[in-house]
């Protein structure tokens, strides 16, 4: 079956890249890629039910992760999977290396347990392109606080979104490849200008 692209976008609570996303989308289409645009936790029915849970229910970091890897199995099963089995381009909003950032860094959750349910959920698929939207927590918060009422995750202090912050680093650090970083502290148009230079290279189908 021939193999599409799946790219992934990431970033703390206010990075501004759900903002980015429509327009990597048309750029894309444009070069004549056909895009499926889905989001973590989230995606399927399944998903997003378990989506709700995980951002308005209390729980501990243990539950945090066996939910979302549990909202991510179905996601890819249902989703991802069969669309990139189609050829066609994946565009994400979030996937794995948020878990390792907010459950990992921001909870300090067990990185080896992390590490063993990737495995077992993803069984070896990783995003070809990951656009790390970077920006100082601080920035991010009074974005945050000015757009919208916060949820769980949203309502931690900046310490919190310090660490999460160094996990994404760390993430970017271990597969600098695959991960790169877009300054989203910058004007907008310039952050929409180093996404679209990013993606209108790639060719449909696969990397080039």
């Amino acid at each position: 079956m021939p193999q599409g692209l799946f790219i992934t976008f990431e970033g703390i609570d206010g990075a501004g890249k759900s903002s980015h996303i429509e327009a990597a989308a048309t750029a894309l289409r444009e070069q004549g890629h056909e895009v499926v645009m889905t989001r973590e936790p989230g995606g399927t029915p399944l998903a997003e039910a378990l989506r709700e849970l995980f951002l308005y229910r209390p729980m501990d970091a243990l539950t945090e992760a066996l939910l979302v890897f549990a909202a991510r199995r179905d996601h890819l099963s249902t989703v991802i999977e069969p669309a990139l089995q189609r050829g066609c381009t994946v565009l994400c909003d979030r996937f794995t290396d948020a878990t390792f950032a907010y459950q990992g860094a921001g909870r300090g959750f067990d990185l080896a347990v992390l590490s063993q349910l990737e495995a077992w959920v993803q069984q070896g698929l990783q995003p070809h392109m990951t656009l790390w939207f970077d920006v100082p927590p601080a920035i991010a918060a009074q974005r945050r606080a000015a757009a919208r009422a916060a949820d769980r995750l949203e309502a931690e202090d900046v310490q919190f979104f310090e660490r999460v912050r160094a996990g994404y680093e760390a993430r970017r650090a271990a597969d600098p490849t695959r991960v790169i970083c877009i300054d989203s502290g910058a004007s907008l148009e310039a952050v929409r200008a180093a996404v679209l230079a990013k993606v209108r290279p790639l060719q449909p189908g696969g990397l080039r």
